[in-house]
């Protein structure tokens, strides 16, 4: 579960932020709009790449601030973030668009398409939650443990020196903040009980799926799994990458997937 949640906890791009009603979000480019949902303790920074390449390829890149932390206890889990990224599409008028999620945010991606089919042209997931429990599972240490806490960090990526001070602070001061930790525990919780390994069989979305060959949170052998599952999916491979491709690889991670939105003909 730690392992899970760490790499969002990136420090905030300098975004230029709209907030509309109950929507705070950043909005970049014009065109065929793609909605990235970021995973646990935040993190649209994380998506620093993929936001510069595809503004400037002719897509419109939206990036919500999930409720994570915002939500009722009792809101707080996988099938209501995905109705709220459905009435967000609604909010901007789209008749559909593509989601692109990593971790967490692909499984919200995940259910999206489950319940609003209709909605979702194609899917991109990397290092989805979904359908290996052992990926939000466990139980925090002590949080005091700042040690522990660098190694887990460590860990999401294949190399160690992407996780700076500056990301562990982050992510021990989260660990730190009762709050916070209560919710990522409830949404640890849902995302087991969301398991998607009966549903993904039924849902015919386009979905690429992108992942690191080296990713010890969600490992190989999920990504295969999805592959498997999923009636329209195609798999591709980033070898020495971690839990994050979109970060630790954006360049490629970008390639892959432009090369398969164009021969998709999105």
């Amino acid at each position: 579960m730690l392992t899970f949640a760490i790499h969002n906890a990136i420090l905030t791009m300098n975004y230029q932020l709209k907030k509309e009603g109950k929507f705070t979000f950043s909005d970049t480019g014009e065109g065929t709009p793609i909605i990235i949902l970021h995973g646990l303790m935040g993190g649209l920074s994380n998506f620093d790449g993929v936001t510069s390449f595809f503004s400037e390829k002719g897509y419109r890149v939206l990036i919500p601030e999930l409720p994570i932390y915002k939500m009722s206890l009792l809101r707080t889990n996988v099938k209501n973030f995905s109705k709220y990224v459905s009435n967000f599409i609604d909010h901007l008028g789209f008749k559909e668009v593509i989601l692109l999620g990593n971790s967490l945010g692909g499984h919200i991606g995940l259910y999206c398409a489950k319940s609003f089919p209709e909605k979702i042209k194609a899917l991109v997931i990397t290092g989805s939650s979904g359908l290996y429990e052992s990926a939000m599972g466990g139980s925090f240490p002590k949080r005091g443990d700042y040690e522990y806490i660098k190694k887990k960090a460590e860990d999401v990526f294949y190399d160690p020196a992407i996780a700076t001070k500056e990301i562990v602070d982050e992510v021990f001061d989260s660990i730190n903040n009762r709050n916070k930790l209560i919710r990522t525990l409830a949404i640890a919780k849902s995302a087991i009980r969301h398991n998607m390994a009966k549903d993904l069989p039924k849902m015919n979305t386009p979905t690429c799926i992108i992942w690191g060959k080296n990713d010890l949170v969600t490992p190989p052998k999920v990504a295969e799994e999805f592959d498997e599952l999923l009636p329209d999916s195609d798999l591709f491979w980033i070898d020495k990458c971690g839990h994050a491709a979109m970060m630790e690889y954006p360049d490629k991670f970008n390639e892959l997937l432009y090369d398969w939105l164009l021969k998709r003909g999105y």
